[in-house]
């Protein structure tokens, strides 16, 4: 397919003099535009919730959760994987980025037309048959992208393509396609825009709900947080009440006797136990709290 014929590139009809326009016009637009990104991702939640069952199983096998994409889309990527190890305890979500951590700050555009590169970084990972690989493109077709999963399915991963063009080259390379149509930008060709938003809600839900589905959470509570600030401890102990009714001398008590670790606070007080059964509760059943707690009834 053609570049000028991807709908992420083509003009919008109507904004031919957006230029013009009342600055409170724009911006009305703009926050309209979040309306339709959020539509598309609904439509797209089927294929959404196969691919996270299928990543919830590489991860049980103690594979890895893994993002590439160039621009934008590799530093979205980037984005959801350095908010998991605070707030799920885990470091099993990596960000690959065209370019590497120089193309954080700087852009570097060459590097995406580059296949064997991407290629190159993912074996550079030694990714294996546990990992989830998942391709990030709004176009569906950056050749780093594409290089990085084709090198992926070689090596036996799980792959999975999110892309905001119908019919890309992207979903036709993975296991599991995610086409989020977005349709033309606010300007034209700017896929940071709805582009960029849609890719952000697709990996948001990829990582959080992949998680709660390995009982990273208990309710909606964030129960594997490492407490490794003053903000996060005292939200530590603020989950803790909230989980178990308790007040806060009696969880900050209890985690103190944890040393800080909230699953195992919540245990000792639901369980009625002391610090060194609950964490051989939630050993024999994988980290799940709920599991650890229903399993002294």
């Amino acid at each position: 397919m053609d570049l000028s014929d991807l709908v992420t590139e083509q003009r919008r009809p109507g904004l031919d003099d957006l230029d013009r326009w009342d600055t409170s016009d724009l911006v009305a637009l703009m926050a309209r535009d979040q309306l339709d990104v959020v539509r598309a991702v609904e439509a797209a939640a089927a294929p959404i919730a196969a691919a996270v069952d299928a990543v919830v199983q590489r991860l049980r096998r103690g594979g890895r959760l893994i993002y590439v994409g160039a621009g934008t889309a590799g530093r979205l990527g980037l984005l959801d994987a350095v908010e998991c190890p605070p707030t799920f305890a885990t470091d099993r979500v990596v960000g690959v980025l065209a370019g590497g951590d120089g193309a954080v700050p700087v852009s570097h555009e060459a590097i995406e037309d580059d296949a064997v590169a991407g290629g190159r970084d993912l074996a550079a990972r030694a990714v294996d048959e546990s990992d989830a690989v998942v391709g990030i493109a709004a176009s569906g077709r950056t050749p780093y992208t594409l290089g990085a999963v084709g090198e992926a399915r070689r090596r036996g991963a799980l792959t999975i393509g999110v892309s905001c063009n119908a019919g890309a080259e992207l979903s036709r390379r993975v296991d599991h396609p995610i086409e989020v149509v977005v349709g033309p930008e606010f300007i034209a060709g700017s896929t940071r825009l709805k582009a960029g938003s849609a890719q952000k809600i697709v990996l948001n839900t990829l990582s959080t709900v992949a998680m709660v589905r390995l009982g990273k959470t208990f309710g909606d509570l964030m129960v594997d947080v490492r407490a490794s600030n003053e903000k996060l401890r005292h939200r530590a102990q603020r989950i803790v009440g909230e989980a178990t009714g308790a007040d806060t001398a009696t969880a900050e008590h209890a985690l103190a006797a944890a040393t800080g670790h909230v699953k195992t606070a919540i245990v000792m007080l639901l369980g009625g136990v002391d610090a060194e059964e609950a964490g051989r509760r939630l050993s024999a059943h994988d980290g799940v709290v709920r599991a650890a707690v229903e399993a002294g009834r």
